[in-house]
Parts: structure tokens; sequence; C-alpha cells
């Protein structure tokens, strides 16, 4: 049973600039989008898929330097960003993003794919503590979307073909059923890179050597 309200305190000054990052973004968010949590689910899912891309090339280049295996690493943060795009790729039929956001998407993933880069090759632990913190957001977004849907505020949509195709979702699914499983997907994100950030804290595994730094 996944747990929608897992948080994961700040323990350490990495957690801490993590936690500070993520509200940063969620506060930008919040002021160019509100609750527009279509168009606001197409700009964060842009930057949501970057991470795991960029985690696993730089995981998958430490593994060729160092010559030591990847422990399923990069397939996991790989399988994650294609997840991550799936997402937005559902949320573009439902939102129809306008023109000033699709250039908002652009800008915001060119930023963040520099920015994330600079931080992974700096610090793996507080890179994924970030998308730790990110992904508690992102549940939390998607739980008050799927509240705004159920109380009759946004329109009960059908859910797209892809996502009915993604997800075997029923052929008369909605958007209900789009948001809690796109929800699950941010929840076993969240887990994932609280995980690896533990990992790399030596707190889980301290074994665990062939990824650090």
């Amino acid at each position: 049973m996944i747990n929608l309200e897992s948080h994961h305190k700040p323990e350490n000054f990495s957690d801490s600039i993590a936690l500070a990052f993520t509200k940063l973004l969620k506060l930008i968010a919040d002021t160019f989008f509100k609750k527009k949590y279509g168009h606001r689910a197409v700009v964060l899912e842009t930057v949501a898929a970057v991470p795991g891309m960029v985690g696993g090339m730089f995981v998958h280049l430490k593994s060729l330097r160092k010559i030591k295996d990847d422990k399923g690493w990069i397939k996991t943060l790989l399988e994650e960003a294609e997840n991550e795009r799936m997402h937005l790729m559902t949320f573009i039929n439902i939102a129809q993003p306008t023109l000033f956001e699709r250039i908002l998407i652009m800008i915001a993933q060119f930023i963040f794919i520099v920015l994330y880069s600079i931080i992974y090759l700096i610090s793996q632990r507080t890179a994924h503590r970030i998308v730790g913190y990110f992904e508690e957001e992102a549940v939390i977004s998607y739980s008050q979307y799927l509240k705004e849907v159920e109380d009759g505020k946004i329109e009960n949509v059908k859910a797209p073909k892809i996502a009915i195709d993604y997800w075997n979702l029923p052929l008369n699914a909605t958007l209900k059923d789009v948001i809690k499983v796109v929800r699950n997907d941010e929840a076993g994100h969240r887990d994932v890179n609280h995980g690896y950030a533990n990992i790399l804290n030596n707190k889980e595994d301290p074994n665990e050597e062939q990824l650090q730094n």
C-alpha cells in the first residue's frame, strides 16, 4: 500500500538545502499557476522528466569510468525519466498548453537541465534528495487536483488514449483515474530517490560504495 503522506524530515545540511530548493520551485509554480492544475502539471512534468535522464547519464559514465556495476541504478533512473515523460504527454492532451506555456516549458527545461547537472556533479545525495522532495510536492499537488475534480470544480473528462494505453486503464477511464495512477507513480519515484539519497549517505547500506563520490 502506497503511503501518500510520507515525508522525509531533513537530517543534515544537504537535506535542508534540498528541501529549500524544492520549496523555491513550489513557490514559483504556485505564483504562475495557482489552481490551474492541468497546466501546472504540463510544466512541472517537463522539469520532472529531467532528473532521471541526467542521473542515469552520470551514473552510466561513472560506471564506465570506475569499471564497476551500477547495481540497477541506470535502468531505474531512465525508467523514471520515461515515466515522467509519459505524464507530460498525457497532460498535454488534457490541458492543451498555450503558446506562452510552451515557451515556458522550453525555458524551464533548459534551466533545470543545466542546474540539476551541476547539482548532481557536486552532490549526488543532494540531487536525489531534491527529487524525493520534489515528488512529495507532486503527490500533494495531484491530491489537490483530484479533490478539485471530485468536487466538480474541474470537469472529469475522458482519459486520453495515450494514458489508457500506457497504464492499461479501462476504455471508459476518466481524468480521475489518470490522476490516481500518476500520483502513485510520483509516490514511487519519491521513495526511490529518498532511498538512493539514504544509500549515498551511508544510512541504509554501508557497504554500498560503487556510486559514491
